[in-house]
């Protein structure tokens, strides 16, 4: 740039004020053009200081020097960030108390309820609070420092282990205003604790229950709730028609309700609900009886703002269809997976009827063929979502018209399609929205396949083609070219490919999840080139991958400086390369390292010391744990860290 330039870019900048480029900086949606605002020059970087309202770190030491600069700041994500400890808690504390409303602690098993209890009392304005999967580390004493957050309307808590009736009665007395609970594998949690929870918290919008042992008494304590507008229990084997009949009479503002997997419901159960809440928009009774009946089918009729049923597993006929098709027309989503007795003729009567669909699920129904495609194509115009896993009867027949005519389906799901193959995958390419693109298990489609999806569906996001052995390094030269915003790709088993093929992959840059177990033809070129050009991988799979050398390794620990979650298990590292490794992700938590034959008890010990701090998960072999040193065991399991020995 020329010295007048720069004059007349000084000049340009002079004239905008601060509320303006605030203004501008607001329109900007995506995070990626965000950062690329903050790098132009030290004005734009204070004003995106000043904007940013959400922070996601990913190490804790640039907290405190960063947080008295973003006065806007409202929601702080802790849960990527290791090492989240008490004394950490003390020293945020005075920079969030008057600012934060949303604060995520996710996985911060460092913390006690000494630091919780800073926090919640520190956060004047906190709303919301997750301090979900802290496992055993979150318990009754735990929830007493929560129950000190009194403005909280939002809480996370799932699998929360050893949290039980006495803790859910701290937080119920003590945070009254909740709207939103999610309690989902907190296996301590009984009916007496919900009961509580019901009696305190009278102003219930949303409660999550999932696979607590709880019995229909806890249904009939929440049908008092008269704001309650989505129930999830999943999994919740003891309860039965009796509490859903009570649910049925109760919680009149009940809109949403997911019972799948709860094996001691019926039908006459379902009737119930349906007959007590006219005003349902979701039901999903996915895997929880056999058949649809007559009774249930007809209850549905008086439900006209129902737009997501899911009956999963279920025995369906023609009249189970034709009163659907009949009675619920505003549906946009349906899951028929698994289902018993669906035959082509009934999914072309479903989506006759239910032209709006935009989510049909039909995974697992071997009896569909290449007819329900053409049915789905003609009416499903709208169509958005469509998995067919395990369908093995359909072919390419009439991807032609599905390609043509639902142009703007994002999500498809064709996992062990046998029939699918090279010019399905041509016809498809014409779907320029497609942003999930499942094929595992497809060994019929090649890179030539590959190629017509990279040439015309550049939106594409997450791509699975695990054990396609016919794609090879042709195939991952045309997603580099075509799909550079691709963020998951998965091309495990794919044993046609090599270290050029992983030159490739290094070329996008955008990736942040790749799963390439058992490439036998892969070595530390290949690893290296990924390493190098994959700078925000965050989890990496490389179980089987034998013939990487150290080389690779070593690229690994220094160029992937976001790594989280990383696979080692079977690969033919050094006690010198996985030193290295797990001394310098420094942002790494969940590490397997199970049968790495060239690595010594010493090495795992020296290894484990460098990353000890941040791990929150490591899978080891079982003999591990009489070589290891007992000091070393105990200070992980101190931090939080959850040893699975294998």
């Amino acid at each position: 740039m020329t010295t007048s330039q720069q004059c007349s870019s000084s000049l340009l900048l002079s004239l905008l004020t601060d509320d303006l480029l605030a203004h501008i900086h607001s329109l900007l949606l995506d995070p990626a053009h965000r950062n690329s605002f903050r790098l132009v020059c030290r004005t734009f970087h204070r004003i995106n200081s000043l904007s940013q309202t959400h922070l996601r770190p990913l190490h804790p030491s640039i907290l405190l020097s960063l947080l008295p600069k973003l006065p806007s700041l409202h929601t702080l994500d802790l849960s990527l960030c290791p090492r989240i400890d008490d004394s950490l808690a003390f020293t945020i504390s005075p920079l969030i108390r008057d600012r934060v409303t949303t604060l995520s602690l996710s996985r911060a098993s460092g913390l006690t309820p000494v630091g919780l209890e800073a926090l919640a009392r520190s956060c004047e304005r906190l709303e919301s609070l997750d301090v979900s999967y802290l496992c055993k580390r979150f318990g009754d004493k735990a929830a007493l420092a929560v129950s000190c957050a009194k403005g909280l309307k939002e809480l996370k808590l799932d699998k929360c282990l050893c949290f039980g009736d006495v803790g859910l009665a701290h937080i119920a007395v003590g945070c009254a205003s909740l709207e939103r609970v999610s309690l989902k594998w907190c296996l301590e949690i009984t009916d007496l604790g919900i009961g509580l929870l019901a009696t305190k918290c009278s102003g219930l919008k949303f409660l999550d229950l999932s696979s607590l042992k709880i019995t229909s008494q806890s249904l009939h304590s929440l049908a008092a709730l008269q704001k309650l507008e989505s129930l999830v229990m999943v999994g919740c084997g003891l309860v039965d028609d009796y509490g859903l009949h009570s649910l049925g009479n109760g919680c009149p503002s009940l809109k949403v309700v997911d019972m799948s997997r709860c094996d001691g419901i019926t039908s006459a159960g379902l009737c119930s609900v349906a007959k007590g809440h006219r005003q349902l928009q979701q039901l999903n009774a996915s895997h929880c009886m056999v058949d649809l009946t007559s009774d249930l089918l007809c209850a549905l009729k008086n439900l006209k703002c129902l737009t997501v049923f899911k009956a999963d597993g279920a025995r369906v006929s023609k009249a189970t269809i034709l009163s659907i098709t009949k009675n619920c027309t505003s549906l946009v989503e349906i899951g028929l997976s698994k289902c018993i007795g669906l035959r082509d003729i009934y999914i072309k009567q479903l989506v006759t009827g239910c032209c709006n669909l935009r989510i049909l699920n039909l995974s697992c129904c071997d009896t569909v063929t290449d007819d329900a495609i053409a049915a789905i194509a003609n009416s499903c115009r709208k169509l958005q979502c469509l998995k067919l896993e395990s369908c093995a009867s359909v072919t390419e027949k009439n991807f032609q018209l599905l390609g043509s005519s639902c142009v703007l389906i994002e999500e498809l799901d064709l996992t062990d399609c046998s029939g699918i193959n090279d010019t399905a995958l041509s016809f498809l390419s014409r779907c320029l929205e497609l942003k999930i693109l499942r094929l595992g298990l497809c060994d019929n489609i090649s890179e030539h396949g590959l190629f017509y999806i990279a040439s015309n569906c550049m939106k594409i996001r997450e791509l699975d083609i695990y054990r396609c052995p016919n794609v090879g390094d042709g195939g991952m030269a045309a997603l580099s070219i075509g799909c550079k915003k691709l963020k998951k790709l998965n091309v495990s088993y794919c044993s046609s490919l090599t270290d050029k093929g992983m030159e490739y992959i290094g070329r996008l840059e955008e990736l942040n999840s790749l799963e390439m177990r058992s490439l036998m033809n892969v070595t530390g070129v290949g690893l290296q080139a990924i390493a190098v050009g994959c700078k925000k991988l965050s989890m990496l799979d490389l179980k089987h991958c034998e013939n990487i050398q150290d080389s690779g390794f070593w690229a690994l620990a220094n160029y992937s400086n976001n790594m989280r979650e990383l696979n080692l298990c079977h690969c033919g590292i050094s006690d010198a390369a996985l030193y290295i490794v797990l001394s310098k992700l420094t942002c790494l938590q969940d590490a397997k390292l199970v049968h790495l034959p060239n690595v010594s008890a010493r090495g795992f010990e020296l290894a484990l010391r460098a990353c000890c701090i941040q791990l929150k998960k490591v899978k080891l072999l079982g003999y591990l744990k009489s070589s290891l040193s007992h000091e070393l065991i105990q200070f992980l399991w101190s931090r939080g860290c959850k040893i699975r020995w294998d």
